[in-house]
């Protein structure tokens, strides 16, 4: 596994994955956001899909997908990344959804974006914009990973960190003199089962770590794991998200995450 199995809900958009003891329950009219991913030998492979019952979201699914999909498009060799959040932003905002008989524009969610993906380092430098407006003249190059990640929203279009936090990563820079002797062996641990790789607190437990939370809010404040609460957009918006992951090779664009059933 790559990282934690991402399952936000609703209003939630991304980093929620439910701690030890979280009651949480999906329900029919839940809009619930699948992002998981594997590595090999830290070769890591992103995606996501978005997971509903109710049919009333059909179309925000629908416009999400249909933006992903016009990201991996448009991605390629020499191209400009902020081309690409221009022709992401078009499709998606040209869908409309109705939701208990009131109409919504499915906005992207500005503030979130693609990124290129490098050995045992899921964020890497580049980040792939889903809204235009950026003046970066950054391109994609050749032997490249990137995932397209595309957030659609019927609220603000803009989310903020709030709840209870699971998703944590070890800096890749990573460097602090611990004064809490637990704080490095929980270090010594992260390092030894999970390396840069993000991680949650379920499998912290699953290694065998106990009353850890002091000692994780210590690697956190110190700055040598960071930190990835969730990601919401207004109380009572829905959110989508679709993604994939690919390669530009020399002679072609490889989607490594592309399957079947999306």
């Amino acid at each position: 596994i790559g990282f934690p199995t991402g399952c936000s809900l609703n209003n939630c958009a991304a980093h929620y994955t439910p701690n030890a003891g979280d009651k949480t329950v999906l329900e029919y009219d839940d809009v619930c956001k699948i992002d998981f991913g594997t590595h090999v030998n830290g070769r890591i492979v992103d995606c996501a899909f978005t997971l509903t019952f109710n049919p009333v979201y059909d179309r925000l699914k629908e416009a999400v997908k249909d933006a992903t999909n016009t990201g991996v498009r448009e991605a390629g060799i020499d191209v400009r990344l902020s081309d690409i959040g221009a022709a992401i932003q078009e499709v998606m905002e040209s869908y409309e959804v109705e939701i208990n008989q009131k109409t919504y524009q499915v906005k992207p969610i500005r503030n979130l974006n693609g990124h290129s993906i490098l050995p045992y380092q899921i964020h890497a430098g580049k980040s792939v914009p889903i809204v235009k407006g950026s003046a970066t003249a950054t391109k994609m190059e050749e032997g490249e990973y990137f995932a397209i990640e595309t957030f659609g929203s019927t609220g603000k279009g803009y989310v903020r960190e709030d709840g209870e936090c699971s998703h944590y990563a070890k800096r890749q820079d990573a460097q602090a003199t611990l004064r809490v002797k637990k704080a490095q062996s929980l270090l010594n641990n992260i390092t030894k089962h999970f390396g840069t790789l993000p991680f949650c607190r379920r499998y912290l437990d699953r290694i065998g770590e106990t009353k850890y939370a002091l000692a994780l809010k210590h690697l956190v404040d110190t700055g040598v794991v960071e930190s990835y609460p969730p990601l919401v957009d207004v109380k009572g918006s829905y959110t989508a998200q679709f993604e994939h992951t690919l390669i530009l090779r020399p002679t072609c664009k490889e989607v490594v995450s592309r399957g079947d059933d999306f």
